[in-house]
């Protein structure tokens, strides 16, 4: 599973959303602006800072979750890849 943190106005986030798209990988998509909870992960995990788009990956079968900040699509599918999930 593949959460991206995100807002409405970010252009990172709009660009990757649209990369995700195109390579047909699955997302849900939290707005830190909306989820106070989603603010305080993204927080927690970018040295206090709001810095989207984080990404969350929930490996198959459990384990840690991977964490990324502005990753690229390259860097996700291989994060994907790695965490034994699927589009």
């Amino acid at each position: 599973m593949l959460t991206m943190y995100s807002t409405p106005w970010c252009g990172y986030c709009h660009r990757l959303k649209s990369q995700l798209d195109r390579e047909g990988i699955a997302y849900e998509v939290v707005d830190i602006e909306q989820d106070p909870e989603a603010a305080n992960f993204v927080m927690s995990v970018n040295g206090g800072n709001q810095t989207v788009p984080t990404i969350r990956i929930d490996p198959a079968g459990g384990g840690a979750p991977i964490v990324m900040t502005n990753p690229s699509i390259t860097q996700v599918k291989s994060a994907l890849a790695g965490a034994g999930v699927t589009g």
